[in-house]
């Protein structure tokens, strides 16, 4: 049931376990990316700045930090957000998509 509720998103969400790897994409991300997106490290399709702000970020995550703001256009603004368990564990983290104002 939880994979209809995120196939039926209309953006795409991409779920990264801790050690970086991509675990699930929904519908929206597997026609936008790729299956062969699965299994492989996030920093593989991002560039060195994009990598090193993904560091920064889950650092801060591991912290406690709950969401992060990393894109703001005219287009859509993107959020990291955390994911933890029902202990307050951090198990991974996805990027959130929200229209401009």
């Amino acid at each position: 049931m939880l994979a209809r509720f995120l196939d039926s998103l209309r953006d795409p969400f991409v779920f990264i376990d801790t050690d970086h790897v991509v675990r699930y994409l929904n519908k929206v991300a597997l026609e936008r990316h790729g299956e062969e997106l699965l299994g492989t490290s996030i920093f593989d399709c991002h560039n060195e700045k994009s990598n090193k702000m993904i560091r920064e970020i889950f650092s801060k995550m591991a912290d406690g930090l709950e969401e992060e703001l990393i894109t703001d256009n005219e287009k859509y603004r993107i959020y990291m957000r955390a994911v933890r368990d029902e202990k307050g564990k951090l198990i991974g983290y996805y990027e959130r998509y929200e229209p401009p104002n």
